[in-house]
């Protein structure tokens, strides 16, 4: 029979308030149903399955059919379902209460994780709960959009169905902070960071994503998000086009900056001139810009800018005029390239130092 295995205690006073109830026709009363929410959250505390709860109330109602003349048949179905909506909702109440629980303690266990805070024992044995195994390396990839994703919108569930129905389970862990989608897999899987970045490009629409190198233990996992948001952040301020970026391709950057005193030094000795030209030095640092990101070659510089090739290199001897330094000459083109990288970096002119 559907139920048997179900306690009686899950039962307490059905039929009585079955016979009660079907008797005069009347609805339970308030403390009736409160007292058949309470079991039914009970029930779900013990992990009962809410069809094998159902099918108890059918064969307690049919065991315990009042046979009064006073009770019809639809004043005891009345009484029972009013009885087992009630028990339905206790038991979903429970239900809701855990995900909630469940909710904080991963959202909990993610700042943990990736700020590096708690105990590394405890946040070790906290991760294999979700399939991670911190002794090893992993990787950490950040994709972000136009607008911020929680755990539960449409974009994160997409990407989250992908990498599943890809890969299956492969020890990932996607979730969501501060608005973006972090993936986090074992480092020795980059087939899986590299699907998710086309995933999440995809689901955000053109976002961007920026994928950490693999790092060991849980501070490693901190060390590649940091590399993943500062990799975002260097696409921003060196106006890069890939939407997929790695941060060992970029470790250069970082080296660059790592003096800011000396790459200040840099950009005001070999761009600080530019500023006498007249428009101010931007137009003469774009100009800089285009023709290194063009492997210096000037027509497609000119291009970019919508320059005629002419006006393009009259630019460039200004720029010769009022630095000293040649563009084209390979023992000056590297200070020169070097000093925009430093002032796009540092957010040069704009932020004056």
């Amino acid at each position: 029979m559907a139920g048997q295995d179900v306690s009686e205690e899950y039962l307490e006073g059905y039929a009585r308030l079955l016979a009660d109830a079907s008797g005069t026709g009347r609805r339970l009363t308030r403390e009736e149903l409160d007292s058949r929410r309470v079991l039914g959250e009970q029930a779900a505390e013990a992990g009962l399955g809410l069809r094998s709860l159902v099918g108890a109330h059918m064969a307690a109602t049919r065991a315990h059919w009042p046979t009064g003349n006073t009770a019809s048949a639809d004043d005891v179905l009345a009484a029972a379902a009013q009885a087992l909506d009630a028990f339905a909702e206790g038991y979903e109440r429970a239900q809701r209460h855990a995900v909630r629980q469940e909710e904080a303690a991963r959202r909990e266990f993610i700042d943990d994780l990736l700020y590096g805070r708690s105990d590394l024992g405890l946040l070790a044995q906290r991760a294999e709960r979700y399939g991670l195994r911190l002794s090893y390396e992993h990787a950490v990839a950040v994709a972000r959009g136009d607008v911020a994703y929680d755990e539960g919108d449409p974009v994160p569930r997409e990407v989250e169905r992908a990498l599943i129905g890809r890969f299956g389970d492969r020890s990932i862990l996607l979730t969501t902070k501060d608005g973006r989608l972090v993936c986090i897999a074992p480092g020795d899987q980059g087939d899986v960071l590299a699907y998710f970045a086309k995933q999440a490009f995809a689901a955000t629409d053109g976002g961007r994503v920026a994928i950490g190198r693999p790092q060991p233990g849980a501070a490693g996992v901190v060390q590649s998000y940091e590399e993943a948001l500062n990799t975002l952040d260097l696409a921003d301020r060196l106006e890069l086009d890939e939407p997929v970026l790695r941060a060992a391709d970029l470790l250069v950057y970082p080296v660059l900056t790592r003096d800011r005193q000396a790459m200040a030094d840099l950009v005001v000795s070999a761009l600080g001139p530019l500023r006498q030209a007249r428009g101010g030095a931007e137009p003469l640092l774009d100009t800089l810009t285009a023709y290194f990101d063009s492997g210096c070659v000037a027509a497609e510089a000119a291009r970019r800018l919508s320059l005629s090739v002419r006006a393009f290199t009259y630019r460039l001897e200004r720029i010769h005029k009022l630095t000293g330094a040649d563009p084209s000459d390979p023992v000056h083109r590297y200070t020169l390239q070097t000093a925009v990288i430093g002032a796009r970096l540092l957010d040069w002119p704009a932020k004056p130092f």
